[in-house]
């Protein structure tokens, strides 16, 4: 299924049901009293976040959502149907924003958590509702309201543990698919990796951790050279990032400057990824021996005045890639500790 992480669709409440004029018509009740009923409600349109939904594409060829109409009331004394809502299936981790003013809305971060995006219009009244001793015929109802319609903006951010990026062909699908049971399209060419997607890695029966593989980041990926603008966001929301890096570049370029590159490019995009916890991932150390590897990774990280952690590995060998697991499994486990703390840092108060 084609990926597609961003759509606009158009939303359309019920309209309210009008009220009904009617009098008793009984055999023996000449002059019966008003007998008109309401009218219903119009339906809502709601946003539900789904687990079994993973992309936007629906949204690219049906844009207009409309829920039913309530119906108008009828004799005696007869409410019309309310308007039946409708529920609009999206991936969990999208954001809705109001087109127009670019407000965000909501945020559908986990499964089942719905969100109601328009109100339905509130049905008319009968003229039953305006008898009094004084009036003992009205003829008066009043119009069911119209439904609200906004044009929303729907926008996918990947929900994930660890965010990889890098140069193309520097070995993060391979990655992925060696420590997980995400199976992606991998070849030695640049570009493999045309859509992000996700992997689950399981440590041991009880840890696990996602793992998000995002296309590779090029010279100019900040104003939109390349593929990795379109999916620089869902990094956002990671909470470790794996930048690998090709020791041993088949085409000949530098290490280093390929590092400062995407440096460059994460810093322009937004200044919260760059400060993201990150390990530097030194990939296909098996092309060189390893004194040679050591002192090649030991010089980049001199020049570059890298104070984090890094990592040399071989995902073909599968050299160190159980070490770099544990210590990203370490970190998560440390991080979910501390917002556990952190909000429940008054409950001794209480």
């Amino acid at each position: 299924m084609k990926f597609i992480d961003e759509a606009k669709i158009l939303v359309i409440a019920g309209n309210g049901g009008n009220g009904c004029i009617s009098f008793r018509r009984e055999k023996y009740v000449p002059k019966g009293g008003p007998n008109g009923g309401d009218g219903g409600d119009g339906g809502d349109v709601y946003i539900l976040a789904d687990e079994n939904t993973n992309t936007l594409i629906d949204y690219q060829f049906k844009k207009i959502f409309r829920a039913e109409n309530g119906k108008n009331g009828y004799s005696s004394n007869c409410t019309g149907k309310r308007g039946q809502d409708i529920f609009i299936k999206v991936p969990i981790g999208t954001r809705i924003f109001e087109n127009l003013s670019k407000n965000i809305i909501a945020d559908m971060i986990y499964h089942g958590q719905s969100l109601k995006v328009v109100q339905g219009g509130l049905h008319g009244l009968g003229n039953t509702r305006f008898k009094s001793s004084i009036n003992r015929t009205p003829r008066k109802r009043t119009m069911g309201t119209s439904g609200e319609i906004k044009e929303l903006f729907l926008e996918l951010m990947l929900l994930s543990d660890v965010g990889i990026l890098g140069m193309p062909n520097s070995g993060k699908s391979s990655f992925m698919n060696a420590v997980s049971q995400k199976k992606t399209k991998i070849a030695d060419y640049p570009f493999t990796t045309l859509t992000p997607s996700l992997g689950v890695v399981r440590m041991d029966s009880k840890n696990s951790f996602v793992l998000a593989d995002l296309p590779g980041l090029i010279k100019g990926a900040a104003k939109g050279v390349g593929l990795g603008i379109f999916f620089l966001k869902h990094l956002k929301r990671c909470s470790i990032l794996l930048h690998f890096v090709d020791i041993f570049p088949i085409d000949g370029s530098d290490p280093l400057e390929n590092i400062k590159i995407i440096d460059f490019e994460l810093k322009k995009y937004s200044v919260d990824i760059i400060k993201k916890p990150r390990y530097l991932v030194f990939n296909k150390i098996d092309l060189l021996n390893s004194q040679e590897a050591n002192k090649r990774v030991k010089e980049i990280i001199k020049k570059l005045n890298w104070k984090k952690e890094f990592h040399m590995i071989s995902v073909k060998n599968k050299l160190g890639l159980k070490e770099l697991c544990w210590n990203i499994m370490m970190l998560i486990q440390k991080k979910y500790l501390q917002n556990y703390l952190y909000k429940n840092r008054n409950l001794d108060l209480l």
